[in-house]
């Protein structure tokens, strides 16, 4: 089933360039347009003010780590070689290969990691972050670079990783949140009040 999943979403794109630039597209920007989405939140928060979106940036970016940590654990257990290296001939590989074990996908569990920790701060940006990371997840899966149950077991390692850090985990948020604040709160005072630039 897996195999088959991923053969029809793989086949997809072979011959269609009008479908295959933008999976491709999505696939090369997607990833570091997510993280400085990320890192943004925390600028939306005003300086000395309410800490919510610096409190999503920090329990997003622990979420991500921790699912990172635990596919790391994972892929000791079962090294999974990546579809374009088990079937060389059956798959078309869209993207630059990768050596690092298929089971599970980092970059979904990084992705959905994020997405449910910003979630528990604000249903309506957590869900077009849970849209983000669907569309890399499944672009991994259409340019050849994982079968559909890496991606599932990834999401599902992030989703895992992001519930902890959001009920058990907000202690060492909220201390990282201080910490941080210290440092940007005072820089970004001081940017906001700056007299804008003569032409």
């Amino acid at each position: 089933m897996d195999w088959t999943i991923f053969h029809a979403a793989n086949g997809v794109l072979v011959g269609r360039d009008w479908l295959e630039d933008p999976v491709t597209g999505i696939l090369a920007v997607a990833v570091p347009v997510y993280a400085a989405a990320t890192l943004a939140l925390w600028l939306l928060a005003r300086p000395y003010g309410v800490t919510r979106w610096k409190r999503a940036t920090v329990a997003a970016l622990l979420s991500a780590s921790l699912a990172l940590l635990a596919n790391q654990a994972i892929a000791h257990v079962w090294d999974r070689p990546r579809p374009f290296a088990t079937h060389p001939l059956a798959t078309h590989l869209f993207a630059a290969p990768s050596t690092d074990p298929s089971f599970p996908s980092d970059h979904a569990a990084a992705a959905f990691a994020i997405a449910v920790a910003v979630l528990a701060f604000s249903r309506p940006l957590g869900g077009g972050f849970v849209v983000a990371a669907t569309l890399i997840a499944l672009s991994r899966v259409a340019v050849g670079l994982h079968y559909p149950s890496d991606v599932l077991a990834g999401a599902l390692v992030g989703v895992a990783a992001a519930l902890f850090v959001t009920h058990l985990g907000m202690r060492a948020v909220d201390l990282a949140v201080r910490l941080g604040s210290a440092v940007t709160d005072p820089l970004l005072l001081r940017i906001r009040r700056a007299p804008p630039r003569a032409n």
